[in-house]
């Protein structure tokens, strides 16, 4: 009997016999805890995938794709993880704009030098 409620408890709010009769709850419930690990996993994707969108549609302001930002911040030495730069593209440009410019810095020293990693203006 408790582990009946148990089940009907979690079936609260499903449509139709889904919630009342314990063999189609429990289906369910089954189904929708299965749903829930997925999304869980899913939710993180996504999220660095709308980080990334939108570090993207800054830096393309300042002239340079993602791809070369990033790879450009790599090689000055900074790290800041992809949330922190989508915050910062969003309600601090400035500061935004000042790591876009390291970034071209570092691009365009290990450019001229031909040397294929860090530049000495790197953060340590």
């Amino acid at each position: 009997h408790a582990k009946h409620k148990k089940v009907l408890k979690k079936a609260k709010g499903f449509y139709g016999r889904r919630k009342n009769t314990i063999r189609t709850a429990k289906a369910a419930v089954d189904r929708s805890m299965q749903y829930a690990y997925r999304d869980r996993k899913a939710r993180k994707r996504n999220f660095r995938a709308l980080w990334i969108q939108r570090i993207n549609a800054a830096v393309r302001e300042h002239g340079l794709t993602y791809g070369r930002f990033i790879d450009g911040l790599g090689k000055a030495g900074i790290e800041i993880d992809r949330k922190v730069l989508s915050d910062m593209a969003i309600h601090e440009p400035e500061a935004f704009g000042a790591l876009v410019a390291a970034s071209k810095k570092a691009l365009e020293y290990l450019k001229e030098t031909g040397t294929p990693n860090e530049f000495e203006g790197a953060v340590q």
